[in-house]
């Protein structure tokens, strides 16, 4: 077997071990401060890959929970065996799919939502896929509590100006919006957490651009074909 698929089947069977992984867990809706032993809100990380923002975030914020969602577990360990070196009580990982998300948490379980650096997902037929998608905004509303917030940060123009026309069209209350964040003036401190994609600038675009939102009311599904159609025509200008 070559070395890298000898290195992620260790790491596979590894994470089983680990306290602070729970891969597919039945019964937590609920039972995550339960799981956290204390009653501090619980933030996700989805698709978190490595975890930066996870453990980045809870070695912040000691009286936050955080917790990192991702379906790769060879890039959670990494993530969680950092958590665990420097004991870092209030960050855990849940192995599973973002799609599968909402069957995880009550209503009001999660005070807030960080997507960082995901996949842009950059072909418009690939649009429903975009984590800041309806279809996905929809599911985390089912879970986050009233007035919770989601952080989008990312280096694809795309992606960013397709979640501010999802804002824009189903009306969500926008909170802070940045073209290039390193050019803000008051820039929070959780902003400088760097992530392994956010090095790599698979974008090129030498600019990480951030929306901060909140996702209210019922986002109407009858608006969503009005939604591809915009999206197809941005996708089709971008591109060209």
């Amino acid at each position: 077997m070559h070395p890298m698929g000898q290195k992620k089947l260790l790491r596979f069977s590894q994470i089983k071990s680990f306290e602070n992984v729970l891969e597919y867990p039945e019964n937590m809706p609920g039972n995550w401060n339960a799981f956290f032993k204390n009653q501090g809100p619980i933030i996700l990380e989805l698709a978190c890959g490595r975890g930066e923002y996870t453990t980045g975030l809870a070695a912040m914020y000691p009286q936050n929970n955080y917790l990192g969602v991702d379906v790769k577990g060879n890039r959670i360990y990494l993530g969680a065996k950092k958590a665990l070196d420097e004991g870092l009580g209030n960050a855990a990982f849940l192995r599973t799919q973002i799609e599968m998300i909402s069957k995880y948490f009550l209503p009001g379980e999660v005070d807030e939502i960080w997507i960082t650096f995901p996949d842009p997902q950059l072909r418009w037929s690939k649009a429903k896929h975009r984590l800041t998608h309806p279809r996905f905004l929809r599911a985390y509303r089912q879970f986050l509590k009233p007035g919770g917030v989601v952080h989008l940060k990312t280096d694809s123009p795309q992606l960013y100006q397709f979640t501010k026309t999802v804002i824009d069209l189903y009306r969500l209350p926008l909170l802070t919006q940045a073209e290039d964040i390193y050019a803000m003036d008051n820039l929070v401190p959780e902003l400088n957490i760097k992530t392994h994609y956010e090095k790599l600038d698979i974008a090129k675009s030498s600019r990480i651009h951030y929306l901060k939102f909140k996702i209210e009311g019922e986002l109407p599904v009858e608006l969503d074909e009005t939604l591809r159609t915009i999206t197809k025509n941005e996708d089709t200008a971008t591109i060209g």
